[in-house]
């Protein structure tokens, strides 16, 4: 279910449950504060507060304007970039979704621990629905010749997000 999806459920079932959807859709989905969020969706930084701490219920308008801003940043289940690692590589991804250019990314990890189970994983991801791979240089001239998605190189492993960036970049 998508982040907007759960919202809407959320505030059907209780405004307790709708807070907590709300606060973690916007750290962990968005990853976003409520400053951030709240100027987004143009809804008063006081408004927005109140919402969050439980002493305003939004109403229909205020419910449609946090709903949009969500799908804004939203992507289909099915757009991700598949990270293609080591297991102690794919560790230091500390994010599932990245906010880039304006649109949020889904991450996936695949781990591989040899060349032949980068090929492999490579050809999964692509199977499973991926608009774009980053992987070890070892690799990844390799599986440019194998898949029809874009493929971007890690460097070292500081650099994994910038990779990550480029490949979503290369999607369009």
């Amino acid at each position: 279910m998508n982040v907007s999806d759960r919202l809407m459920k959320a505030a059907f079932e209780s405004d307790e449950k709708f807070q907590i959807v709300l606060q973690r859709a916007m750290k962990e989905d968005l990853n976003m504060n409520a400053v951030e969020f709240s100027k987004e969706a143009g809804i008063p930084h006081s408004t927005f507060y109140k919402i969050l701490s439980g002493n305003r219920s939004p109403n229909m308008k205020t419910l449609r304007q946090i709903v949009e801003t969500v799908k804004k940043y939203e992507t289909p289940a099915e757009d991700f970039i598949a990270v293609i690692a080591a297991r102690m590589v794919l560790d230091t991804i500390t994010e599932s979704k990245r906010k880039i250019g304006g649109r949020l990314i889904t991450i996936k990890e695949y781990s591989a621990n040899s060349i032949e189970e980068a090929i492999i994983v490579s050809v999964k991801a692509e199977q499973d629905g991926a608009k774009a791979l980053v992987c070890a240089p070892i690799v990844s001239h390799t599986v440019e010749k194998i898949v029809s998605i874009p493929v971007t190189t890690i460097m070292p492993k500081e650099s994994i997000i910038e990779a990550i960036e480029l490949a979503a970049k290369k999607v369009g």
